[in-house]
């Protein structure tokens, strides 16, 4: 089944929230069907919320707890509340979708891996590019394998290539495409550190991918997005 585009059409505008929400499913039941015996797939959805603006009125403030008497000295002790606040700035705050796979080892509940489907809030503010690259990288450089995939086709940043360039990595091909889907490794060799990748451009017409997902240095099991993306698609009746 070809990757469609999902972010466009205004008939099918509601199909990427479906589908964002339903493929880590089927990534999970595909993975935890092969994953060895001493690891677990388990999905990760957070909806991003977006705060309203604030009136600025408030209410006054009040105790009705009692007077707290000291003792035998009878001292009444009075609760303290503070003035109401100064505002400073009340502006709407907004906190991105996350759409996550993540990995772990059975007995410690060790990630391993993560797998992050970008959502178009991932790539609408500079902010909240910032967030997603600075996830990447901490998780990287604590030796979890990270796979990028974005088939966002309404916005036009390359979270990828911002991750490279935080990294003072080289920027590749892939890394200045619209779409794309990418597993990244951080390896430590002796006093050095490595940052290995396995890209693919991705196109719409065009099929997804499979990509390594890495449990360690010498274990991996395969991502089979095409076949996971499927799944979904059929499922939640997306054409």
């Amino acid at each position: 089944m070809p990757l469609r585009d999902h972010f466009h059409a205004t008939s099918t505008l509601l199909n990427w929230e479906a589908l964002h929400g339903g493929w880590p499913a089927m990534i999970v039941r595909r993975l935890n069907s092969i994953l060895p015996e001493e690891y677990v797939a388990q999905p990760r959805l957070h909806f991003g919320t977006m705060a309203g603006h604030r009136s600025g009125k408030f209410e006054e403030a009040r105790s009705d707890r009692p007077i707290l008497v000291d003792g035998d000295k009878s001292v009444a002790v009075v609760p303290w509340t503070p003035s109401a606040p100064t505002i400073l700035l009340d502006t709407e705050f907004p906190e991105p979708s996350e759409y996550e796979v993540n990995i772990y080892t059975q007995d410690e509940f060790r990630l391993v891996a993560a797998i992050e489907l970008v959502s178009p809030s991932n790539k609408d503010r500079p902010e909240n590019r910032q967030t997603f690259v600075n996830k990447c990288e901490s998780l990287l450089k604590k030796d979890v394998c990270v796979t990028i995939v974005d088939p966002v086709t309404n916005r036009t940043a390359n979270l990828y290539g911002e991750l490279l360039d935080e990294l003072h990595a080289p920027r590749t091909e892939v890394s200045r495409s619209g779409i794309y889907a990418v597993t990244c490794r951080g390896r430590r060799l002796g006093p050095r550190w490595r940052l290995e990748s396995w890209e693919h451009e991705l196109a719409v017409g065009g099929a997804l991918p499979t990509l390594p997902v890495w449990l360690s240095p010498d274990l991996m099991v395969p991502l089979e997005l095409e076949l996971t993306c499927e799944e979904a698609c059929r499922s939640l009746r997306i054409r």
